[in-house]
């Protein structure tokens, strides 16, 4: 089994790099981890909608290519589960796909096209979190949902 995360954008600092760092570890153990970082389109000013969706486009395109077997899209606006969820949810897919890619958008959030190549819109909630914060987040979760699966003690 293979985890993916598909993300907008580097992250610079340390300290997030080394939380995800430590989560990619531990996820390791049950399965193989990639990080794939996309670059960001950046926009001088504030965009106007049009605008917006043509970053967002351009990022997609780039995530769509990164992409395979179970796509997982963090949305907002997506399906909010709790951990005992996501770990059930990766049980009961991986009887199909053997790969998980999950895909952090930028700024501006995914492409429509992102949206529905997805398996699953996954929501952590209506907060805002930086996205570097998010993507330790995200690996803190798929790290839980491992140790859940595989019925180990960090799950309490």
């Amino acid at each position: 089994m293979k985890f993916k995360i598909v993300a907008v954008g580097k992250i610079k600092e340390k300290f997030f790099s080394d939380a995800i760092a430590e989560y990619v570890k531990r996820i390791s153990r049950f399965a193989a981890v990639e990080i794939v970082e996309v670059a960001e389109n950046t926009f001088c000013g504030v965009p106007n909608g049009k605008e917006i969706e043509k970053i967002t486009r351009a990022e997609g395109e780039a995530i769509l290519q990164k992409t395979e077997g179970c796509v997982v899209a963090m949305d907002i606006d997506g399906k909010q589960l709790d951990s005992m969820q996501i770990a059930e949810f990766i049980s009961r897919k991986k009887q199909t796909d053997s790969i998980f890619t999950f895909v952090v958008g930028g700024s501006y959030g995914l492409s429509q096209d992102v949206k529905n190549k997805a398996d699953l819109r996954l929501s952590f909630g209506r907060i805002t979190l930086p996205h570097q914060l998010f993507r330790a987040v995200l690996c803190e979760q798929i790290y839980r949902a491992c140790c859940i699966e595989n019925n180990v003690c960090y799950h309490k």
